[in-house]
């Protein structure tokens, strides 16, 4: 059976960690170059990023999170039937990124103050402000080497290596705490309570040609399934299955 997944953050927070997350994603994706239009995609990427990095102290916030998970974590050292060899694997990988965490500058620092990005920055996100006339150092920069340009990236994707890791583990170890389970929405509605979670995570058979409306906060949520075609409230029954997060 196809289904179609979705996930929806529950507060603030873990809307910001999911958003830089699919960023992240979008520059490792397109950071290679192979067709004529990726650089749009992996320069502006980046551009949000910095817009984030300047609104939001996401390097502090972060350091929290992966210290909660840790001692979180370590309540479980020691106690029957639990998998003590995994634990301390992810006790380990926990305590990796909270240390690379702590020691990288501030993100987005050295992005800020490369000549190159920011001379195209101001400029790159005006309505076809790409074009070579707008951003001629840009154009001068695309036609250089491959290996020159490869160079380039390598030294900006490093610089977010402390964030792209600890910020993989919070979401990995955020995940792993819901299990999918069958649930029925009546009439294309459901509705629960969510104590201190974080995301939802949804898997929608895609013969119901629905999507989910999600409204709520850490402790109750409400979903309303969409009819794609018509944009109208589902009004059958919907079968999905539903994992909630802390």
């Amino acid at each position: 059976m196809t289904t179609h997944f979705f996930e929806h953050p529950l507060n603030e927070k873990t809307r910001i960690y999911l958003r830089v997350e699919s960023l992240l994603r979008q520059l490792d994706n397109s950071s290679h170059f192979s067709d004529g239009s990726q650089h749009l995609v992996f320069y502006r990427s980046l551009f949000d990023l910095l817009e984030i990095f300047e609104q939001i102290q996401l390097k502090s916030e972060l350091a929290k999170d992966i210290e909660k998970q840790r001692l979180t974590y370590r309540n479980w050292l020691n106690i029957e039937g639990v998998d003590q060899d995994m634990l301390r694997k992810i006790l380990d990988d926990v305590d990796v990124a909270h240390s690379h965490l702590m020691s990288a500058e501030r993100f987005g620092q050295s992005l800020k103050e490369d000549r190159f990005l920011s001379a195209i920055r101001q400029r790159f996100n005006l309505p076809g402000g790409a074009c070579c006339f707008d951003l001629p150092a840009l154009h001068h920069w695309l036609h250089l080497p491959n290996d020159q340009k490869q160079a380039d990236v390598a030294v900006w994707l490093k610089s977010l290596s402390p964030l792209t890791g600890a910020l993989k583990l919070w979401l990995r170890l955020t995940r792993e705490t819901g299990l999918f389970r069958e649930q029925l929405a009546k009439a294309g509605f459901y509705q629960s309570d969510a104590e201190e979670a974080n995301i939802l995570r949804l898997e929608i058979p895609s013969h119901f040609g629905v999507y989910p409306m999600i409204s709520g906060h850490k402790s109750r949520f409400a979903i309303k399934f969409i009819e794609f075609s018509s944009g109208q409230a589902y009004p059958s029954d919907v079968n999905f299955k539903l994992a909630v997060c802390c």
